[in-house]
């Protein structure tokens, strides 16, 4: 298994720096494979979400078109894949912004009754309760 960093999903994903770019589809299309794939970490798909959001300026559907690409390859482990997918569903139906779902689904992961905050918005997840 090889660990991939944002700066590879990101560049793979925006296809926005010729040289970058070039070297990070060569490393997930070519490099990767089912018996040796590359592993995202929590940290690193959070990152890849807020890259995508506050640097780029994608709406959430796409970005969320991008979290189901990465969940969907055989070359590619997400660390807790369930729980991002949960995440990707709150982004894409535009209940939750995608590190709201993480947290709640993490919570729910890690045997919690619920997450306390004082975001009324984080709220509308299931998960969460207004502390």
């Amino acid at each position: 298994m090889i660990g991939l960093d944002t700066n590879i999903l990101v560049r793979y994903l925006a296809q926005d720096d010729p040289v970058q770019s070039a070297r990070a589809t060569r490393i997930v299309e070519r490099r990767l494979t089912e018996n040796q794939p590359g592993f995202i970490s929590l940290v690193a798909m959070v990152e890849t979400v807020w890259v995508l959001d506050r640097a780029y300026g994608l709406p959430a559907l796409e970005i969320a078109r991008a979290i189901e690409r990465i969940l969907q390859a055989d070359t590619l482990l997400v660390q807790n894949e369930q729980e991002v997918f949960t995440a990707m569903i709150a982004l894409k139906t535009e209940t939750g912004s995608f590190s709201d779902g993480l947290i709640a689904a993490l919570g729910r992961w890690a045997g919690c009754s619920s997450t306390l905050t004082f975001d009324k918005k984080a709220t509308r997840l299931k998960g969460f309760e207004l502390a």
